[in-house]
């Protein structure tokens, strides 16, 4: 039988979890998104030995799942503990929070990329000949021109991949965190009732993500309130 009182019970202890997802997630989308603008940008040229170099990331990370991430980063550069401590990184790779954080981080910078680099390729031809033509430097028809149609048209695609995000979230607690789904896990092995507690944290996530869409499909429509008018 489904025990209501358990699920009072058990909610405000999964969501003392919820500050630690809101901050992976925040951590890791700001950091992924600077990451793939960047990685986007970069690959608008001609140069092999730059475009190359971001394919092979991006197919790695987008080919392999974010849970071997997670666990190559955390588990796996434990071996090189020497190395790391002689180049001054070891006190980043000891703590399971930050290589959350640098696998999430590379993982999302790998989709985004790819995200923002056909919404830049997508921005019509003319609209940059025309500034160019108006006297606008480079820099200027990127900032004032491309970018923004750019952002504009991603929005929709980068979305899904910041849901995909918080989602992802829940596969720190195989490194010790101790999030929503790392309480859950906690949860189950005391009381064996996973129906239950699984159910409540989905509905954590499910809440959360809602929102999430909600803001977004807000900023969405305040962007391109001429889609809203179509």
């Amino acid at each position: 039988m489904i025990d209501l009182a358990f699920f009072l019970e058990i909610i405000p202890a999964l969501l003392a979890g919820l500050p630690l997802t809101l901050q992976l997630a925040a951590s890791s989308i700001s950091i992924g998104f600077i990451m793939a603008l960047l990685l986007a940008l970069a690959q608008q040229g001609n140069h092999r030995f730059v475009v190359w170099p971001i394919r092979a990331f991006v197919a790695v990370f987008r080919g392999t799942p974010l849970l071997v991430q997670i666990f190559l980063i955390y588990y796996g550069l434990g071996q090189f503990r020497l190395t790391l401590q002689a180049i001054g990184l070891w006190w980043l790779f000891r703590e399971p929070y930050w290589c959350a954080i640098i696998a999430l981080s590379l993982n999302t910078a790998a989709y985004g990329s790819e995200i923002l680099r056909g919404a830049i390729q997508g921005v019509p031809r003319g609209l940059v000949e025309a500034a160019t033509a108006s006297g606008m430097s480079r820099y200027l028809t990127l900032r004032l021109v491309v970018l923004p149609l750019a952002l504009r048209q991603a929005i929709p695609s980068y979305s899904n991949e910041i849901i995909l995000m918080v989602k992802g979230t829940s596969l720190a607690s195989i490194i010790t965190l101790v999030e929503v789904t790392g309480i859950a896990q906690g949860l189950i092995s005391q009381t064996y009732r996973a129906v239950e507690v699984f159910v409540t944290a989905g509905a954590i996530y499910l809440t959360l993500n809602f929102t999430i869409i909600s803001a977004l499909n807000a900023i969405e429509a305040w962007l391109t309130p001429y889609r809203a008018r179509a």
